[in-house]
C-alpha cells in the first residue's frame, strides 16, 4: 500500500519571494528548434502546448527516434499552474489512450533547479499519473507571459494498430494573473537517480536491485508537494533526509492484474496545521528506488527512479540564478533538446538508436 510521511512544524505563511533572476541561455540551439502550438482558454483556465505531429507505427518503444521533435513554446498568457494533464490525437481528432505517453516534460531554461545549477523542469508527466489537479486557492507556480519553454515527449504504441498524424499535448491548468489566490507562490523540482545529468533510465539487472542520488537544496522551504516516476518491475521510491534518517515520502505503485505499473500516489504534505517538508541547504536528501527484475535478464534501459513537485520557498530565501555557460548546465540542456552523440548520429542515418 503507497504511503507517505511528512513531518514539519506548523508557521505563518510565509512573506512574498523576491523575483527569481533571469538569464537569456544558449542561443542558437534554441532559436533552432521547432515550436509548438500553444493556446490559452481563459474561461477554462486551460493552457495546452501540442507537439508536431508524427506518425505512431505498430509495436513502436519508447527507445526509437520517430519521436515528436523537442519544440520551443512561447507562454500567451501569466497566471499561476495548479495541474496538468496529457491528451494525444490522430490526424482525425480521434482521442487515443494516455497510455500511449511515455512522458512529457517542459524546461524553463532561465531558471535553477532546487537542487542543480541546471535548467528548471516545471512539468513531468508520465504514463502513470494521470490527471493531476492542486487546490487552486492554495498553491500555484507563477509563469509569466512571453515565457519561452522547451517541451519534449516521448510515445510509444503496444498495440498492434498504426496511428498517423499523432498530436501529443499537455493541458496545464492555471489561475489568471491578477487574482487573489493563490496563496502560497509554489516553484516546481526534480530530484532523479539519473542526476546530475545524461540519460534517465538505467539498465535494469536481474534480481533485487536499487539506485539513488543526494544533494541539497540550494535554498530552505517546504516541498509540499510530490510525486514520482519508475518502470514496470519498480518495487517503491521514496525521498528522505540522508542526514537524519527521516524519510520524508515513501510510495509503491499501483498495478494491473498483470503486475505492470498503472499509477503512482500524489504525496500532498501540506495540513490544516502545517503547509508542508521543510527542507534546508545543511542537509543532504536523497531519492532512492528499488526495482525486482524477475526476468533473469538485464533489461536495457529497463529502471527509471525521479521523484518532482512543488516547493514553497521561506519568504526571505532569494531564488539563485543560473550561470548558462557553466559546464554542467549545458551539458543537460544539451542532452534536454537530443543534441548527444547518440540523437545526432541517429539523425544522420536515420536509424533508431536506444536513448540511452
Amino acid at each position: 500500500m503507497a504511503s507517505y510521511v511528512a513531518s514539519a512544524t506548523a508557521r505563518s505563511s510565509p512573506r512574498p519571494l523576491s523575483p527569481r533572476p533571469v538569464v537569456q541561455p544558449l542561443s542558437r540551439e534554441l532559436n533552432d528548434l521547432p515550436v509548438a502550438r500553444v493556446t490559452a482558454n481563459t474561461n477554462k483556465g486551460e493552457l495546452v502546448i501540442e507537439l508536431p505531429p508524427v506518425d505512431l507505427p505498430a509495436g513502436a518503444q519508447h527507445h526509437s527516434t520517430d519521436q515528436p521533435p523537442v519544440s520551443v513554446a512561447e507562454l500567451p498568457v501569466a497566471g499561476s499552474i495548479y495541474g496538468f494533464r496529457t491528451e494525444l490525437v490522430d490526424e482525425a481528432g480521434r482521442v487515443l489512450s494516455p497510455g500511449l505517453v511515455h512522458h512529457f516534460n517542459v524546461l524553463d531554461p532561465t531558471h535553477r533547479e532546487l537542487f542543480l545549477p541546471i535548467g528548471q523542469r516545471i512539468a513531468a508527466a508520465g504514463q502513470e499519473t494521470g490527471v493531476v489537479r492542486l487546490p487552486r486557492l492554495l498553491l500555484g507556480s507563477p509563469f509569466t507571459r512571453g515565457s519561452k519553454v522547451v517541451a519534449s515527449a516521448m510515445l510509444h504504441n503496444p498495440t498492434a494498430e498504426t496511428y498517423h498524424g499523432v498530436r501529443v499535448r499537455l493541458v496545464l491548468y492555471y489561475t489568471p494573473q491578477g487574482r487573489l489566490w493563490p496563496l502560497f507562490r509554489a516553484f516546481p523540482w526534480q530530484l532523479d537517480v539519473g542526476f546530475p545529468v545524461g540519460d534517465k533510465s538505467f539498465d535494469l539487472p536481474p534480481g533485487r536491485s536499487e539506485r539513488s542520488y543526494e544533494g541539497s537544496p540550494a535554498v530552505a522551504g517546504s516541498i509540499v508537494v510530490i510525486g514520482g516516476h519508475l518502470h514496470d518491475y519498480g518495487v517503491s521510491i521514496e525521498f528522505d533526509d540522508a542526514t537524519t534518517g527521516e524519510v520524508i515520502w515513501h510510495a509503491e505503485p499501483v498495478r494491473d492484474a498483470r503486475r505492470d505499473v498503472l499509477s503512482m500516489p500524489i504525496g500532498k504534505l501540506y495540513g490544516l496545521t502545517h503547509i508542508g517538508a521543510r527542507i534546508v541547504p545543511e542537509h543532504r536528501y536523497r531519492v532512492r528506488v528499488v526495482y525486482d527484475n524477475p526476468t533473469g535478464r538485464t533489461l536495457p534501459g529497463g529502471g527509471m527512479g525521479v521523484v518532482a513537485g512543488l516547493f514553497v520557498p521561506d519568504g526571505d530565501a532569494p531564488w539563485p540564478s543560473i550561470n548558462p555557460n557553466e559546464s554542467l548546465y549545458q551539458e543537460d540542456l544539451r542532452h534536454f533538446l537530443r543534441l548527444h552523440g547518440i540523437w545526432l548520429e541517429a539523425r544522420r542515418t536515420g536509424m533508431p538508436h536506444m536513448h540511452h
